[in-house]
């Protein structure tokens, strides 16, 4: 007979922060004891660089369990004598941002997943300059989490951390909306003729656009944690809805799309297509320098589109490019003088507002520019066309074997290319990835995941039919 012992078996989930924060799927990684060993590593590291005392801002959005991991924060926080400032209500990450300048804290941290699937949450760490923790940094918290947090979260009560003046919930979308009615002409807006329209995705913007904007047209602002089954990310493909309702609609004149924590966006014009946000940051651009007469560098991620350069030349701006995240671009943002800082996903920032994006105050402003010139969001382009050009922008990933992917990029590294789809390659740039350019007007850019099997092929070419045909051809060579 044999006898069979019991041996416990410890897991413990290694936690790794990407590029914006640590995200994992709730219930399964994200959990309550996870969030706590992560906020224990804030612990420590506060103690490390002696900022405990300034205190932590922390906010959540809608996703599902929001609240329950933030309160698990501020429990932790609260518990080793560090005063917690908690978001009443759901909040954008751009208002645990402001929060974190305006309230003098240490540190701001968002329970968000941006716009990953609905299953998933996250942990994401603000600057005590209202902006991503720079990487540095965030490696050195990440470094500092612990196997176990060892509290009895159950016996930490919110009621006695206020007694002790530890707790206090703040109302940070208020804050926001000062902030926004100091900055903006919103009976303008209000008031110019046009019609526009706003899709929060399901996501936190929703509360906000109401508040400021309540006579707009308004789609998925309703609560719900699971986003209807559909990523918050505002790409055309999650936002075929919205491009539906604007072309039957007939008389809205701009629609603006945020992602789950609204510090990302996606824009249309009157006839439903997309506008992306290589444009949206040639429109930023003009407005502020032309109109508003601003000045500033303009840093922009490696695979924004070069005709950012043109206008910059054209405006007498000074450009800067950085690797793709937006922590690269938000360094320069806190160190230099900067009118805007933007990447290709649709995060954006500007001058008179905090080192962060935020979808929300960056579609204030385009609509802001349209109400002041009286213009739609095609003739605005347009004008932007006549001194760089008309152009398009197009994205496909490349789903193929770790062997294939690293073959290619050895191929990128030796030169082996020297033309694609019959186009001769006249220089290339390699900051992050590797940029091919055909010209002055077209190029072509590879870039392989750091994560997974993927291969992120970009292109910028006259319109969009040639940059797929360009995109096509060019995946035969690769994949040969």
């Amino acid at each position: 007979m044999h006898k069979f012992g019991h041996e416990k078996i410890k897991s413990m989930t290694k936690i790794k922060f990407g590029t914006d924060g640590w995200r994992a799927i709730i219930a399964k990684e994200f959990t309550v004891d996870n969030v706590a060993r992560v906020s224990k590593a804030v612990v420590l590291w506060l103690r490390k660089v002696k900022k405990e005392q300034k205190g932590v801002v922390i906010g959540y959005d809608c996703r599902f369990g929001g609240k329950l991991f933030a309160e698990t924060v501020a429990k932790v926080l609260g518990k080793e004598g560090i005063k917690v400032y908690l978001s009443d209500r759901i909040v954008t990450t751009p208002m645990v941002s402001l929060g974190t300048l305006e309230l003098g804290a240490a540190l701001g941290v968002v329970i968000t997943a941006s716009h990953n699937p609905p299953d998933y949450n996250g942990y994401k760490l603000k600057g005590e300059f209202g902006g991503p923790l720079l990487s540095d940094n965030v490696d050195e918290v990440e470094a500092l989490i612990p196997d176990e947090h060892g509290y009895d979260l159950e016996a930490i009560s919110l009621a006695d951390l206020t007694k002790q003046g530890l707790f206090k919930e703040v109302d940070l979308e208020e804050m926001y909306i000062k902030k926004v009615e100091a900055n903006f002409d919103l009976d303008l807006i209000k008031k110019c003729g046009l019609n526009f329209a706003y899709d929060a995705m399901y996501g936190a913007g929703q509360f906000v656009m109401r508040r400021l904007l309540p006579d707009i047209t308004f789609l998925h602002c309703d609560y719900n944690p699971g986003f209807d089954g559909t990523a918050p990310e505002p790409i055309h493909r999650n936002l075929l809805e919205f491009s539906e309702m604007i072309k039957l609609a007939g008389d809205i004149d701009c629609g603006l799309a945020t992602d789950g924590d609204a510090d990302r966006l996606g824009f249309y014009n009157s006839k439903g297509e997309f506008v992306d946000s290589h444009h949206i940051i040639l429109l930023l651009i003009t407005y502020l320098r032309k109109y508003k007469k601003m000045d500033g560098k303009v840093v922009i991620a490696f695979s924004v589109s070069d005709r950012i350069k043109k206008l910059c030349k054209h405006l007498g701006l000074e450009v800067t490019t950085t690797k793709i995240g937006f922590k690269y671009v938000c360094d320069h943002l806190i160190n230099e003088d900067v009118l805007l800082g933007g990447e290709e996903s649709g995060g954006v920032a500007i001058k008179g507002h905090i080192p962060e994006r935020d979808g929300v105050w960056m579609g204030l402003t385009i609509w802001e520019y349209m109400a002041k010139t009286g213009k739609t969001l095609d003739d605005l382009v347009q004008e932007v066309y006549e001194i760089v050009g008309a152009f398009a922008f197009e994205r496909i990933d490349l789903h193929l074997t770790e062997a294939l992917k690293q073959k290619v990029m050895e191929n990128c590294k030796n030169g082996s290319y020297s033309e694609f789809a019959g186009r001769k390659i006249t220089r290339q740039e390699s900051i992050d990835g590797y940029k091919f350019f055909f010209g002055d007007d077209e190029w072509l850019m590879i870039r392989p995941s750091g994560t997974e099997p993927v291969l992120r092929t970009y292109c910028e070419s006259s319109s969009s039919k040639e940059a797929f045909s360009l995109l096509e051809k060019s995946h035969k060579l690769l994949l040969n």
